[in-house]
This record gives C-alpha cells, structure tokens and sequence, in this order.
C-alpha cells in the first residue's frame, strides 16, 4: 500500500510537469520521423559544371545522377576548379584538350564516391554489350590510354581506380560517343576520400555546440536553483553586464577547445588546414555567438538542470543528424530538409570545411556567414529579452 501510494504520487506529479512529460513523449517520436527520413548515405543527384567547347554536348548527354548546373564553353579548367572550391558543383567537366577532364570535389565525400561509381557503372555497359572479339581490341587500347592517365594522375598525387585489367571492360575507353578520348578523372582537396578529412571539420563545430549550449544552459541553471542570479538581479548591474558576464567564461573555455581539437586534428589525423586563419575565426566567433545565446535562452526557459539537459539534447540532436556532418544534405527527403538551414551547426560546416579542406575565401562564403548572423542576431535578442524577463520580478522587489 505505502509503494502504491509512492506511484500515484510520481504519475501526479510527472502529469503537472508537462514540460517534462511533452519531452518524454515527443522526443522518441521526432527521433524516429528524423532518422527514418534523415538516415540515408545515397545521393540521387550530383550538380556538375561544364567548361569548353564541348560544354552542350555534356550538358545534354550526361545521364542521372549527373545534373548539369552550369555551362561555359568558353572557360577552361580554372573556371571549373573555382565552381568546385566554392562548393557550387560536385563534379566538373573540361573539354577542348587532348583528352577531356573530369574534376571531382572530394570534400562532398558520399556525392564523390557516388559519381566515381555511376561513372565507371556507366561507361562500362557499353563494352560488355559488346562481342568478345571487340572488347579485348577495345581493352588493349584501353589500357594504354588508363596508363598514361593513371600516370598523370601519380604526379599529381590522386588516386583513380584501376579498373583497366586484361579481360574487363575499361570505364573511360567507350567514351568517343561523347569525347574523343578517354577523360582524365582527377579527385580534388581529399584525393583519398579520406573520412577523417571531413569529419573532423565539423566535430569542432560540435565541441563548441557541447560548451555553447549544453554546459552554459547547465550552469545558468544551477545558479538560478542557488539563489546566486537572484542576488545578481538586486546589484547595481545592468542585465546586459548579467547577461555578458555569464557567457564570456564559456565563450573562452570553448574557443580553447576549439583550438585543442584543430591541433590535435591537424597533427594526429593529418587533416589539412589551406584557407585563411582569419576567416576560420571570424566564423568560429559567430556560430559560438549562436550556440551560447541557444544555453542561454534554454536556461531561460527551465526550472532546472534537468529540463536545461532535455532542451539542449533536444537541439543537439537535429544538428548532429541533419547539418550534413553524418548524412548528405542531398539525401535528406525536402519535408525534413528545410530543418538543416534552420540550424547554426549547418552554415558552420560549411565554413569549416570550405576554409580547412578547399581554401575557399571570404567572398564565396558569404551565404553561411549571413545566416549565421540572421540566426545569432535573432537568437541573442530573444535569450536577453527572456533573460531581462526573469531578473525584472527581483528588481521590482528591490525598487519596492
């Protein structure tokens, strides 16, 4: 009878918590819609550039997956290199040499495998199609062409798959039906599709949504269930010297992280860093600027640590599953997809991995950087606002 008495008072309680009870109930249901449309590796379209003379004619012939985004028959490879380097294709195409060249951004690592593979797939059904006879006259001179390719290929320090053996179709050796040779395939700013190469760009945007939301709406919280931000509130203070006060600390323990895991990321995994310093910085500075008014307003908003974790998992979560650092963007279903440009973690991705793996300046990076600064401007206006609404009750008691 006492433990009976015990249970009914727990489902009494839990029935007059209903933050707590919504979470227990709509967490598990966001997890599975999320996962279930979010939790996908394929890539059902590759945008492609097209430089040279022959632009049209690969704008019109390339099959699916391929999606040909932008022609310029009068540009050549270095207009083709910058469409990659400012993440606008997956893939470019140069004709107008000797042989034509294919140009893969390895940074978009499952879109790269994904072309590579419908690339061979494709170019090689049309010589199995073929008599025996055909295939290995085919194969021979195949396998010089491969060869030189492969060569070039060494010099520049890529790999391509060597798929060129005796008695197997050579992907690259049917081509004259839209080139006139076989293309050179070269893997662009992660040649060997390494996966720490582009994880590890994004774990630092992940280490600053740990500090920035979880450990500051932890500690904000626990001041308020200690009295201490109440006595904050009846000090001759400002909220904005409250409200800075409280996230400055955070703001230097996390940019320490951030730096501890670029070292480490850099020298242990040997993930290279070729953009400016600077513009790594200034985007690093404007995501944590979001992250911390994120613990700030969720502290606003619970009565204790325990609410502060479920709010901050809750957010967490959406920004590991769907801002491109697990999944593609690409594969992620539209109905779920416009989650992903809502999130901070996603435009800093972008910067993250543009800047560390491909260079790319300020200027083409001007999108992630203006919504972060949208959603950092509209973020902290609402944590002051909510955080001015909690200290006014202590105040006006101190004025009375």
């Amino acid at each position: 009878m006492p433990m009976w008495a015990m249970i009914v008072k727990e489902f009494r309680q839990l029935r007059r918590d209903r933050r707590t009870l919504a979470m227990m109930i709509a967490m598990p249901v966001l997890l599975l819609v999320v996962l279930g449309y979010a939790a996908s590796f394929d890539v059902s379209s590759i945008s492609v550039a097209a430089a040279g003379p022959q632009a049209a004619a690969v704008a019109a012939r390339l099959p699916r997956p391929f999606d040909v985004i932008s022609t310029q028959a009068a540009q050549g490879r270095p207009w083709a290199q910058d469409q990659l380097r400012d993440g606008k294709a997956v893939v470019a195409v140069v004709t107008g040499g000797a042989r034509p060249v294919v140009l893969i951004d390895g940074t978009q690592l499952f879109a790269a495998r994904a072309a590579l593979t419908a690339l061979t797939s494709r170019l090689a059904q049309p010589a199995q199609a073929q008599p025996a006879q055909a295939q290995a006259a085919q194969a021979q001179a195949g396998q010089a062409q491969l060869t030189q390719a492969q060569a070039g290929q060494a010099q520049a320090g890529q790999a391509q798959p060597a798929q060129a053996q005796a008695g197997q179709p050579v992907p690259g050796a049917d081509l004259a039906a839209l080139f006139t040779a076989a293309p050179e395939v070269h893997i662009l700013y992660n040649p060997e599709l390494t996966t720490s190469d582009i994880m590890i760009p994004g774990l630092a945007g992940v280490v600053l949504v740990f500090i920035g939301t979880i450990i500051t709406s932890l500690g904000v919280v626990r001041e308020r269930q200690s009295g201490t931000l109440e006595q904050l509130a009846v000090m001759p203070l400002r909220v904005r010297d409250v409200f800075l006060g409280k996230i400055v600390p955070y703001f230097v323990v996390a940019a320490a992280d951030l730096a501890i895991v670029l070292v480490v990321g850099v020298a242990i995994f040997g993930v290279p860093f070729r953009g400016s310093l600077p513009v790594f910085g200034l985007g690093a500075l404007l995501f944590l600027f979001v992250t911390l008014g994120i613990g700030v307003l969720i502290s606003s908003v619970s009565q204790n640590q325990g609410q502060a974790i479920q709010l901050a998992v809750m957010t967490l979560l959406p920004q590991v599953l769907l801002s491109g650092l697990i999944f593609p963007l690409s594969s992620i279903v539209a109905g779920v997809r416009w989650i992903a440009y809502l999130l901070p973690l996603t435009y800093f991705n972008e910067i993250s991995r543009g800047v560390m793996l491909r260079a790319e300046p300020i200027g083409a990076l001007w999108q992630p950087f203006a919504f972060l600064t949208l959603l950092g401007a509209v973020i902290v206006t609402l944590a002051s606002l909510r955080f001015r609404r909690y200290l006014a009750p202590a105040r006006a008691r101190r004025a009375a």
